[in-house]
């Protein structure tokens, strides 16, 4: 059975697919990237969208090519492999580090600063509603289409616009003075910066959520699903890029506002507050838990979506309810403690998603597939984990002789030969002859 959908339909499940991806990471870490650049902005800012934009619009297309996500795009690999990757990149992008962070960010910038002297019991108790508000929405996963596309994200983008427009019309400060770590070469900073917001993972799985609504809508033609996924991942894009590129600029022009900052939640707290003065931080605490709520659904809802189907045990509700409660613990560790600990971990892995994507890309032009995704998603593994350890602190200094090792990025150039060798390697293929 075909069943089109309407242009407010796919324009819904864009808004959707926008939802999803903008969250917590999505707000902190670009004007706090900003800032620091300084007169390098240009290219910090053009490393994080390649990571924060380009590679999740390119694993969405992956899988939209491939015909599903995750599990269909790694069918080259050893089903256990597959297995364990999935497991661990729903884990870390689920009740380990980005869903609960989601609440952690609403906290800081939504609530925290209308309190006085908040302690862990005002972070326990709003971590509570956070995540009980997630868990109410994620259970009724045939109406995320309504629920997130059609009423959420529309009022966010008002509030984020009315934001940015007021960042280009009437900066509040001057651009800062580059610091040491974007000095040498900020674009590859800003790349690695992107890693934060963790959306290339996100892409691995939104994917698989986004086919299941299509599904549900009555889109069962495969290259329909891909058509509609397609157009859902570029109407993300170009949503996410506005908001980055906003972001960005808000950091860039944030001197006078902030004299230092730890973090990108304090630089947009200051310029809110000189902007719009108190009414601002009202308007900021809607835009930070609309986005954060809206993330935490998504990543609620996928993680136990992906874990009902793996396991075969409980219902998708049982397993909802299990991952909001998790990620309603794990929040409770607080915001500096999480993002430290979860640093070394995205290092380490991330170059494994961004392989897959390419090596799915790359798979129409393979003449031994099951070899060259082998090779080269242990290639990217292996480099990968050197660059999480140097992270994590441990000291790999003899090691620094190998290229973009010194700022983390050891992975691309063996990835990269891996992907050549992985193309030309194997049987040519036999053309039928006349």
């Amino acid at each position: 059975m075909k069943k089109p959908l309407s242009t407010f339909d796919v324009m819904g499940l864009g808004f959707m697919t926008f939802a999803f991806f903008l969250g917590a990471g999505n707000i902190i870490f670009p004007p706090l990237a900003g800032f620091l650049a300084g007169e390098h902005l240009t290219s910090a800012m053009f490393g994080f969208l390649t990571t924060a934009v380009g590679l999740p619009l390119a694993g969405l297309v992956a899988a939209a090519l491939a015909g599903g996500g995750l599990p269909v795009m790694g069918r080259y690999l050893p089903p256990l492999v597959i297995t364990l990757m999935g497991s661990a990149i729903f884990i870390i992008i689920g009740p380990a580090f980005a869903a609960p962070r989601t609440g952690l960010v609403a906290y800081e910038m939504g609530v925290k600063p209308f309190l006085d002297n908040p302690g862990q019991g005002a972070l326990t108790l709003y971590t509570l509603v956070f995540f009980g508000v997630a868990l109410l929405l994620s259970l009724s996963q045939g109406r995320l289409l309504e629920a997130v596309g059609k009423l959420l994200t529309p009022l966010l983008l008002v509030l984020l616009v009315a934001l940015a427009i007021a960042v280009f019309v009437n900066p509040q400060g001057t651009q800062p003075a580059v610091t040491e770590a974007y000095l040498a070469q900020p674009f590859v900073k800003g790349f690695i910066e992107g890693y934060n917001t963790m959306d290339t993972f996100a892409s691995l799985l939104f994917a698989m959520l986004i086919l299941d609504v299509l599904r549900k809508k009555g889109v069962t033609d495969t290259r329909a699903q891909s058509r509609y996924l397609m157009a859902a991942a570029l109407i993300a894009a170009a949503g996410l890029g506005f908001v980055y590129i906003s972001l960005f600029v808000l950091g860039g022009t944030s001197q006078g506002v902030v004299m230092d900052a730890s973090n990108g939640g304090e630089i947009i707290s200051a310029y809110v507050l000189s902007l719009f003065g108190e009414p601002g931080l009202w308007i900021l605490s809607a835009i930070v838990t609309l986005a954060c709520l809206t993330t935490a659904v998504g990543l609620v809802s996928s993680c136990a979506d992906y874990f009902h189907n793996l396991t075969g045990k409980g219902s998708y509700k049982s397993w909802v309810i299990g991952i909001a409660t998790a990620c309603m613990l794990v929040a409770n560790v607080g915001l500096n403690t999480l993002i430290s600990v979860s640093v070394p971990i995205l290092v380490a892995l991330y170059p494994v998603a961004i392989a897959l994507v390419v090596a799915t890309f790359l798979r129409p032009l393979m003449r031994a597939p099951v070899f060259a995704f082998r090779l080269i998603m242990s290639v990217a593994f292996f480099f990968g984990l050197l660059d999480g350890l140097q992270a994590a602190g441990l000291d790999m200094s003899l090691l620094d002789f190998m290229p973009l090792f010194g700022v983390g990025m050891a992975w691309t150039l063996p990835t990269a030969l891996a992907a050549v060798v992985g193309l030309v390697a194997g049987k040519a293929p036999q053309h039928a002859t006349a």
